[in-house]
């Protein structure tokens, strides 16, 4: 297979990739008192090492009290955790790899009572939780400028300890996106009502991100249409739907978007092959970045059900790339399972590729 165009350069701002292979955050709770420590920075090294053009790392919680359920997630903020955030993006760097923090807030998907202070209420738009149930009140407007703060110094610190750009997570069901979507953003005011009213929460994070670091600083947006255990949910219907979404976004300073998927092939819409990401290049005339499945036989919430998953062909992932309808590749288990993949599929290696199965994470380092 001709994998020539997985390996051409691509230059976002300042920011040269050599590639466009890029390693999906992927959370895996192994930093104690949110704190990444040398595990952590040799655990990104190995794929930089092996040609990774790009990672994103695990998410990594901006300061808030509610803003993760476990005390094994990495923090963004705080001595020890910026200390140690430090060395990994050093040893990445010495690796010859480029490396951005996904910067994160779980919102509503914290279980009352979680995480490192589990006497803080869980936080959202309306205080509802992914089945409706009201858990909290909804967040004061002060509240809301103070997470906006949080998200702004935790992206300033990302530019100060040597990292290469910051990703926002904007998917899932988490905060931002539950600002985002109408079955958990009742809010009437400026935050709120209707699909462009409530993408204000997630601009407004992106422009205080900007105004922390610098107007060429890269900032990669994740979102998605799907939500933690609301997997057909939609916050666009129609492409003139996801254009409306997205022109906030792009306003506000967004430079590259990173679409998740559960599937990267799957067209978005009726009458169209495009995918999700295919979609958000046309419309927003940004860099987009396709995640979902790649290299894999299966999608990871069926891999959680039980189904077996194993590696397969890029093919299709090829074929979309040279077309040029997205930019970037999010490898998400098969990096995972294997730390060279990306080495490998540079070498046409592909018969080396690690095959990936439901033992790997409990002994994964």
């Amino acid at each position: 297979m001709n994998v020539a165009s997985l390996f051409r350069p691509l230059t976002i701002g300042p920011l040269t990739l050599p590639n466009r292979i890029v390693m999906a955050p992927m959370t895996r709770n192994f930093s104690p008192g949110g704190v990444p420590g040398p595990d952590v920075a040799a655990y990104y090294r190995r794929r930089a090492e092996n040609g990774v053009g790009l990672i994103v790392t695990e998410g990594t919680v901006i300061d808030h009290p509610a803003s993760t359920d476990s005390v094994r997630v990495p923090s963004f903020f705080g001595a020890d955790a910026l200390a140690g955030w430090r060395r990994v993006a050093e040893t990445v760097h010495a690796a010859g790899g480029r490396i951005m923090p996904q910067i994160w807030h779980v919102g509503m998907r914290r279980a009352p009572g979680t995480g490192p202070h589990p006497d803080a209420l869980s936080v959202g738009p309306s205080g509802l939780d992914h089945t409706g149930a009201q858990l909290s009140p909804p967040l004061t407007e002060t509240e809301i400028v103070a997470l906006i703060d949080a998200y702004g110094r935790a992206a300033g610190e990302a530019k100060r300890l040597g990292f290469d750009g910051v990703e926002i997570h904007g998917a899932h069901g988490y905060l931002i996106d539950q600002f985002f979507w109408d079955f958990t953003n009742k809010r009437s005011d400026d935050y709120g009502g209707d699909l462009v009213g409530r993408t204000r929460f997630g601009a407004d994070v992106i422009r205080a991100c900007r105004r922390a670091t610098s107007p060429d600083f890269p900032i990669s947006f994740r979102f998605s249409q799907w939500k933690s255990n609301h997997f057909e949910a939609k916050l666009a219907t129609t492409p003139e739907e996801l254009s409306r979404f997205l022109a906030p976004l792009v306003d506000a300073g967004v430079d590259v978007f990173h679409c998740s998927t559960r599937r990267f092939w799957e067209p978005e819409f009726d009458a169209s092959p495009l995918t999700l990401a295919g979609w958000t290049k046309k419309l927003a005339g940004k860099p987009t970045i396709a995640v979902g499945s790649v290299g894999l036989t299966d999608d990871f919430i069926s891999w959680f059900g039980g189904k077996a998953t194993n590696t397969q062909g890029i093919g299709e992932l090829i074929t979309r790339l040279d077309a040029g309808e997205f930019d970037l590749v999010a490898v998400g288990r098969a990096l995972l399972a294997d730390a060279a993949w990306a080495i490998k599929v540079h070498e046409n290696r592909a018969s080396d590729i690690t095959s990936f199965t439901r033992d790997l994470l409990q002994t994964l380092a």
